[in-house]
């Protein structure tokens, strides 16, 4: 992969639960993409990903939730999982963490079940999304266009199904990420 996002600062929000690989391969993109990528979490020094049916490994925060600001990052991942994002979209901190990119129009990469954060922050109505299809409802009652689809680009935020679609998720995310700091240039922050 080129170094096509040298320089850009990513966050990564997650919480216990977390679809173990949906949050690592994303990563590992990232990285190798040239980005500086931070795992961010209500939990102040490890969290614990979920690996398709039981406990996954421990992961350390580079920085807790509440030490943060979202001013310090060029785009935001979010990983799914069920339990991770039923977690943070209860966690006041987490929802105005994801807020500040919508409210900034910085792009969003959200995978699986990560979507349901985005109803709470109130970033869904009249998006093209696509999720972990039990999703569905709860994402066309926000008012989303919920799909069927590997991957759904709309805008600004970039939406895929599941595990399985992690290769076309991670191209279309890091393209997003990079068309965001082409759009940024020249933007002091």
């Amino acid at each position: 992969m080129a170094r096509e996002l040298d320089g850009l600062n990513v966050a990564i929000l997650a919480a216990d639960g977390f679809e173990q690989i949906e949050m690592t391969e994303p990563r590992k993109a990232l990285e190798s993409a040239g980005a500086t990528v931070q795992l961010i979490s209500p939990a102040a020094e490890k969290v614990k990903g979920w690996n398709h049916t039981q406990w996954g490994d421990e992961f350390p925060v580079d920085v807790p939730l509440d030490q943060t600001d979202a001013v310090n990052y060029d785009a935001l991942m979010l990983p799914g999982g069920v339990m991770n994002p039923d977690h943070l979209r209860m966690t006041p901190a987490a929802i105005d963490f994801i807020k500040a990119f919508v409210t900034a129009g910085k792009p969003i990469a959200a995978i699986c079940h990560a979507p349901w954060t985005l109803i709470n922050a109130e970033a869904v109505k009249g998006r093209m999304i696509t999720s972990w299809p039990s999703l569905r409802i709860d994402l066309t009652n926000a008012g989303a266009n919920w799909v069927d689809r590997e991957v759904v680009n709309d805008g600004n935020l970039v939406t895929s199904r599941k595990p399985d679609d992690l290769p076309a998720f991670n191209r279309a995310m890091i393209e997003l990420f990079s068309d965001g700091r082409r759009h940024a240039k020249g933007v002091s922050r």
